[in-house]
């Protein structure tokens, strides 16, 4: 019977794996049910045939009409089963993807009046997003990704973009480079409805962190956000969130808090090292990086929100002012003679990271989704935002201290937007605006930034974008931006410590950059 077979096929399909989940588990037992009573029911048939049909023919109708009925049960149990599956995941690893080819036209000014630029660079990236959950309490997330300059490739020594910081675990997922899939997430989340019999529902977490691409840049990009306020965090790194709904605490709409952490850089030295103990801290390196903080939302009615979020982050990297000044001179020698003894001096004056300090962040964001109630459908489709930001400095007692200076340094960042339905075709495509304004000692952690040409959000001075996002089908996109950052004061994509010394771009020398923009076209796929 046909039927019969649909039902060993649903029943293989919900055996492949383990089903805790108590839908599935009735779903089974149900098709179980239905598959062994029409065995009875055809191993019952098959008899009367072989004794030559001496059962009455009524009788065989109503073993028919029985079996037609069980048959439309298993049909619609069986399409049950396959929309739980396609829903929930339980059964499967689930799987998305999210495809990006672009290109980008570069420019950069220098205050010495020279012109940087690459007319177009190409990119292909690609996320490969997962999901598995075991049961209602306990799921897995991860995400693979590849982010690809054309005609780049580690092969051969041929890469032009792995040099440097190319890999720095910061940023080793937003930087265009070679063919090589690394993992971006991978984190475990355990929920439960009740905090010790309170009505406080309350999540768990640890793994590779979703910490880039959170509020409010999400908004431009066109996607979900993840965890951390982006106007100060926009990194990747390693940790643990702890989240606990507070709405029946406060009383207040939507409100939660959040405790995050983790660790930005290792201490440990490699398993195979000639002179330390595998995985041994190494005292001539600069200490572990970490950081902890939280993120609290005490009001969101689904229109209007509030989001806060502080984090201190230890023992930050940087170079000390004594081996920039050694490396600035020997670099200035090379130029000047190029020979082989002042290339080797070059090398011997490279400066190192050192632990220049700590850093305290602070942010909040206010958030409307709809501006006003009824008023036009244009208005209840755009969403605007403030994000005002603070960072505060407590460098070490070495050269330089943290961004030049021996001082603890206040810098403040403003960050305004709006995206709206675009006139032109309001249901299918978003156009957009933001302004950033970052003052002397500015300094956030958003070297994640998906950008090509420095992060906005770190201006030391003032950014614009403009871009325009297009629905082409449900799975395929279009978008267009561009982005001008002009610069007040120099150091704002350095590290902390002297190298982000905010000198005055009228007082600047050399190559230090003073205006850039990106031109950006892409196309999407999502699903």
């Amino acid at each position: 019977m046909k039927k019969n077979l649909i039902a060993m096929s649903v029943v293989a399909a919900l055996t492949t794996t383990s089903f805790a989940n108590d839908l599935n588990k009735e779903m089974y037992n149900q098709i179980q049910a239905l598959k062994a009573q029409l065995d009875a029911l055809e191993k019952k048939m098959a008899e009367q045939e072989a004794k030559q049909k001496t059962q009455t023919p009524a009788v065989t109708i109503v073993d028919e009409k029985r079996i037609e009925k069980i048959e439309k049960k298993l049909d619609t149990v069986s399409k049950t089963a396959t929309a739980a599956k396609i829903q929930s995941g339980n059964d499967n690893l689930k799987w998305d993807v999210d495809f990006r080819t672009q290109v980008d036209n570069i420019q950069y000014k220098h205050v010495d009046g020279s012109k940087s630029k690459n007319n177009a660079l190409l990119t292909n990236r690609l996320w490969l997003g997962m999901g598995y959950k075991a049961d209602d309490n306990s799921s897995f997330h991860g995400k693979l990704s590849y982010n690809k300059a054309f005609g780049d490739t580690a092969d051969h020594g041929q890469s032009n973009t792995n040099p440097g910081y190319a890999n720095f675990d910061w940023v080793t997922n937003e930087n265009a480079t070679d063919n090589s899939i690394k993992l971006k997430e991978a984190y475990w989340l355990y929920q439960k409805e009740k905090l010790f019999g309170a009505d406080i529902p309350w999540a768990a977490s640890v793994g590779r962190r979703p910490s880039t691409d959170g509020l409010p840049i999400n908004i431009r990009n066109d996607q979900q956000p993840n965890s951390p306020l982006s106007h100060t965090v926009d990194v990747e790194f390693d940790g643990f969130s702890l989240k606990f709904d507070t709405q029946s605490l406060t009383g207040l709409t939507g409100s939660w808090f959040k405790i995050c952490g983790g660790r930005g850089l290792t201490n440990a030295t490699p398993r195979f090292d000639m002179f330390s103990p595998a995985y041994s801290t190494d005292d001539d390196k600069n200490v572990d990086v970490d950081m902890l903080g939280f993120i609290a939302v005490p009001y969101d009615d689904g229109q209007y929100s509030v989001h806060m979020q502080y984090s201190h982050a230890w023992n930050l990297i940087g170079f000390d002012g004594q081996s920039l000044s050694n490396f600035n001179n020997a670099y200035g020698s090379y130029v000047m003679n190029p020979s082989a003894n002042t290339a080797y001096n070059l090398q011997m004056a490279t400066p190192s990271f050192k632990d220049v300090g700590d850093i305290d962040l602070a942010t909040v964001l206010f958030k409307t989704e709809g501006i006003g109630n009824g008023i036009s459908d244009y208005l209840d489709n755009t969403i605007a935002f403030a994000s005002f930001a603070m960072s505060k400095t407590n460098p070490n007692d070495i050269p330089g201290g943290m961004l030049g200076s021996t001082d603890s340094e206040n810098g403040y960042s403003v960050w305004l937007g709006v995206n709206a339905p675009c006139p032109i075709d309001p249901d299918n495509a978003k156009i957009g605006f933001e302004w950033n304004k970052g003052s002397k000692y500015w300094r956030s952690m958003t070297y994640g930034e998906d950008t090509y040409a420095g992060s906005k959000i770190a201006t030391r001075g003032q950014a614009w974008e403009v871009y325009r996002t297009q629905k082409l089908t449900k799975a395929l996109s279009f978008g267009v931006s561009y982005v001008f950052m002009d610069y007040d004061y120099t150091g704002s994509n350095s590290f902390f410590g002297a190298d982000g010394t905010p000198v005055a771009i009228s007082e600047a020398a050399g190559s230090a950059v003073s205006e850039a923009q990106d031109v950006r076209a892409y196309m999407r796929y999502k699903f």
